[in-house]
């Protein structure tokens, strides 16, 4: 019997009543197969009657927050391709054919629709200057290139999704979803998608100050739990040089004299170098555990199949979908 891989698509709405409706109906229109859910996150306008006029799929998270609606549609939705896209039209629906057919012919375990803008202000000047400097940070800490990590416009196969923790609460979900995919070295490419300004009547619910601190916060969060050999390291090293400053005169003094007339001081130093070590040994052992929880992780993922184009009895040959502009991640 022949089984067509499935889609679906997930779109995550708070108050979007003036642009769900076109969303919806353009992904349609673009993956007549998939399947459409809208989640509805505690609006108080028109955004399930639109979107179930629309012909979406409505369901509800009452908890708010992206990374909370992210976590409900991952454990409640069951697809070979997940398509994650925001319902204030910002993003171009009509590509998700692109998206999903590159996903198969690589295959991927994720496209990201890379953000390239066409209308002046769809894009405030400081969530531009956030992008690249979070973006950069995680390109420090995790060694790889990444050019949109905040795009909230991706495709996903069935064995990232079921591997992927969803943590996160609100819009630091897309920085969870790229430092998962790095960290297990996903093979992942991206497509430059164009970004528009809102539809009228919605607003964004980014804060700029806020969501980015926030991001930042899990950036470091993330960096202490998945590189804490080098987050420890950093930390050793510091109070390894506070001792050597503090010691370096007790030192001298004893050289000079015989003596140690600053015990105290001697006696801080000693302590602090004491604890540097101790730092530096449980950065070790925790990289230790990581590793462990990491190959647990990968284990998970590789218990479901890559995702294919062709029906799953079929073999899995190459197909003819769309070029990736780049490829972000290698698998191994």
């Amino acid at each position: 019997m022949v089984v067509e891989p499935t889609i679906a698509c997930v779109v995550p709405c708070h108050n979007e009543e003036a642009a769900v409706g076109k969303v919806v109906r353009d992904l349609r229109a673009a993956l007549p197969e998939a399947v459409v859910y809208v989640y509805d996150n505690a609006s108080t306008d028109r955004t399930v009657e639109v979107a179930r006029e629309a012909g979406a799929i409505v369901r509800e998270e009452t908890r708010k927050g992206k990374g909370n609606v992210i976590r409900r549609a991952f454990a409640d939705v069951d697809a070979d391709a997940l398509l994650i896209i925001d319902g204030d039209d910002t993003y171009d629906a009509s590509r998700a054919r692109d998206l999903v057919g590159l996903l198969f012919e690589g295959p991927y375990d994720q496209v990201v629709g890379a953000r390239r803008v066409t209308d002046d202000g769809a894009y405030r000047a400081g969530h531009a200057v956030g992008n690249k400097v979070l973006t950069g940070a995680v390109r420090s800490l995790f060694g790889n290139d990444v050019t949109d990590m905040l795009s909230g416009y991706r495709v996903f196969s069935r064995r990232f999704v079921k591997s992927f923790p969803a943590l996160a609460r609100e819009f630091e979900t897309e920085t969870e979803m790229t430092i998962h995919a790095l960290h297990l070295r996903l093979p992942t490419a991206e497509v430059l998608t164009d970004y528009r300004v809102r539809a009228a009547g919605g607003e964004s619910k980014l804060r700029t100050y806020r969501d980015g601190w926030r991001i930042l916060r899990v950036i470091l969060d993330l960096a202490r739990r998945e590189r804490p050999s080098l987050v420890h390291t950093v930390i050793a090293g510091v109070l390894a040089l506070v001792s050597i400053i503090l010691g370096i005169p007790v030192i001298a003094d004893f050289l000079e004299t015989g003596t140690v007339p600053r015990v105290p001081t001697a006696i801080l130093a000693a302590a602090i170098m004491t604890i540097a070590a101790l730092v530096l040994l449980v950065g070790y052992i925790l990289e230790s555990l990581m590793h462990m929880r990491q190959e647990q992780t990968r284990l998970v993922h590789l218990s479901y199949p890559a995702p294919v184009r062709t029906p799953r009895h079929a073999a899995r040959g190459a197909g003819t979908g769309p070029v990736p502009v780049r490829k972000t991640a290698d698998g191994p």
